[in-house]
């Protein structure tokens, strides 16, 4: 059984292929990257193969002889289209031979209304229509993501946030990619994951990070107009500061709500305590 893995100089794809070796032999691994050398660095005694989203040729030879796929969706805005890409290595995918897909999806992404959920959404239809074998792995959101609050808690300054008390399913990134290697490894994976960590809302976060921190930091619960000015007056981009407001908006409206047991079933065991997470994630940012 060959296993490949898209995306792999990644976060996420380096701890996927790491637990695949953990498991598998190494020469039934194939790593799938833009960057060869960059590749070979990471992920020694691994198999590199030329891995660009953009090539449907390039991937179809790169996928040879490849049983299982773990498809990492790519970043969009991108001059090739995140949807096209993900096509590309689909289409490939059918044509070299492959049998079984998983795929990092977006939450709910087949009722979602988020525009984050549209790429996915699509992606999924496109998977379903290959008459590959698939799973969906509809990941929540990372701990690592929240890129304002947490760095801001840690030196002490305002923790601000405009999502109200929409709920999150917050969990680590690696717990997210070590769930995607056991779907690979599984004999008999479920079609659709739901991976979540437990909900917490923003002034849960605040008051863990409190804990974790041993801060007494100023907690802002403020309008989405008053975060985004905040976030423009302290450098942001305009664009960038619509996004982040954006992304509170979703959670204010319920779009990562979700109460599945699907990620600590997938792992196998219990998921750490919330203030475990955040103290790991605080704790890079003291490196």
């Amino acid at each position: 059984m060959k296993y490949a893995v898209t995306g792999a100089t990644g976060k996420f794809g380096q701890i996927v292929i790491k637990v695949l070796a953990e498991n598998i032999d190494n020469r039934d691994i194939i790593a799938l990257a833009r960057n060869l050398d960059k590749a070979e660095k990471l992920l020694p005694g691994i198999e590199a193969r030329p891995g660009s989203y953009d090539s449907q040729e390039v991937l179809e030879k790169s996928l040879a002889g490849v049983d299982k796929l773990l498809l990492i969706s790519s970043i969009p805005g991108q001059a090739v289209s995140r949807i096209q890409q993900h096509q590309n290595v689909i289409n490939a995918a059918k044509k070299a031979g492959v049998r079984f897909i998983a795929y990092t999806s977006f939450p709910h992404a087949d009722t979602a209304k988020s525009p984050l959920a549209v790429d996915h959404k699509n992606t999924e239809q496109a998977i379903r229509q290959s008459g590959i074998g698939y799973s969906f792995l509809r990941n929540n959101w990372y701990l690592e993501n929240e890129r304002q609050q947490i760095p801001a808690a840690a030196n002490n300054q305002p923790f601000v946030y405009s999502a109200g008390d929409g709920k999150v399913g917050w969990a680590l990134e690696r717990e997210y990619a070590e769930a995607a290697a056991r779907v690979l490894l599984s004999d008999d994976p479920k079609t659709t994951y739901e991976f979540s960590g437990p909900q917490h809302d923003y002034a849960d976060l605040a008051r863990a990070l409190k804990v974790v921190t041993g801060n007494d930091f100023e907690v802002l619960s403020l309008s989405d107009d008053e975060y985004r000015k905040r976030l423009v007056a302290t450098g942001f981009s305009s664009q960038a500061a619509a996004g982040i407001v954006g992304m509170q908006r979703l959670i204010r409206n319920g779009d990562l709500e979700e109460t599945s047991g699907d990620l600590p079933e997938a792992l196998g065991h219990p998921l750490p305590t919330f203030e475990e997470s955040l103290k790991e994630v605080v704790g890079r940012l003291k490196k």
